[in-house]
């Protein structure tokens, strides 16, 4: 059975101002998650699941999924508020749903076979993809064991600003131990650095593994997401602003040892369009890529 892509997509209404503002930055108007999609073909996915909000279907079933339509299985979900354990309860006056491990569960009856996890807005590149796919083909019947694709820090700097990242601690089997979250991440005069609690610079170095939200997992991952987000709902359920994240989680099982989550490593540089100033350079990788043949100059016809 072939693994399977869920794509984070449920902020492009927000985020965007409406997808009919979904910025195209390849030549033909392609958009960041049209070269993931690609990408994910040619590494082996068998189906993409993208995880939206119901008040933009009729919008992204005609500009984002007919353009799949006859290349790979599609499929939808809709991520809302109200989508909670039974007897779970929240602050009515919330706004926005519950984060990327909230928007991961929206998948769980659809997914059945091991699966990787993406933001719709970054830029993995091939590489990822191929290692990601290797490593869920080789979990397929397994339980228990994930994976996360490491980037090198250096490696998802922007150059229009500081960057927040998932900093990765691993161990010597190459498996993760924590995921910290680390803000105001720049470079200065060739050093990667970032402000403590007290203010003081702290040096990162260049091949620090970093999480771009590039994950593998086994189906029973649903089943633990859903415990820890009872719990978290109890915890937090009155709160306005509290996200159910997905190193939040991975993070708790790893404490609890009760599952292993290997980092793979890639060379492929990651990009997004952090700033507004970040478009005119992502547009110029995206065209050095197709220069060097790595994408054709129209993804799909």
């Amino acid at each position: 059975m072939k693994p399977t892509l869920l794509v984070l997509a449920a902020g492009m209404g927000s985020r965007y101002g409406g997808l009919k503002q979904l910025d195209g930055i390849g030549p033909n108007g392609e958009t960041i998650m049209d070269y993931s999609i690609y990408d994910a073909i040619r590494a082996g996915f068998g189906k993409i699941v993208f995880v939206i909000r119901k008040s933009f279907e009729d919008d992204f079933l005609t500009q984002v999924v007919e353009k799949f339509k006859n290349q790979i299985d599609v499929q939808i979900v809709f991520q809302e508020i109200e989508k909670m354990p039974e007897g779970s309860s929240y602050n009515p006056e919330r706004e926005r749903p519950w984060g990327t491990n909230h928007a991961v569960l929206m998948g769980k009856d659809v997914i059945h076979e091991p699966f990787a996890v993406i933001n719709a807005d970054d830029f993995y590149g091939q590489e990822s993809f191929a290692v990601l796919a290797d490593f869920l083909r080789s979990v397929e019947n397994k339980k228990n064991q994930y994976c996360m694709v490491g980037f090198q820090l250096g490696k998802t700097l922007s150059e229009s600003g500081t960057v927040s990242r998932g900093v990765c601690t691993v161990d010597e089997n190459g498996c993760l131990k924590s995921v910290v979250e680390c803000t105001k991440i720049e470079e200065k005069g060739g050093v990667i650095c970032f402000p403590n609690e007290k203010g003081e610079e702290i040096r990162i170095p260049q091949d620090t593994p970093v999480s771009m939200n590039m994950w593998g997992f086994t189906p029973d991952y649903f089943e633990y997401s859903w415990q820890g987000f009872k719990k978290f709902l109890a915890e937090n359920g009155n709160n306005l602003k509290a996200e159910y994240y997905i190193p939040l989680a991975v993070n708790n099982l790893l404490v609890d040892k009760k599952v292993s989550c290997k980092v793979l490593n890639t060379t492929s540089k990651w990009f997004g369009v952090t700033y507004i100033e970040d478009r005119p350079q992502v547009m110029l990788k995206i065209n050095e890529l197709i220069q060097k043949g790595a994408y054709p100059p129209k993804l799909f016809n």
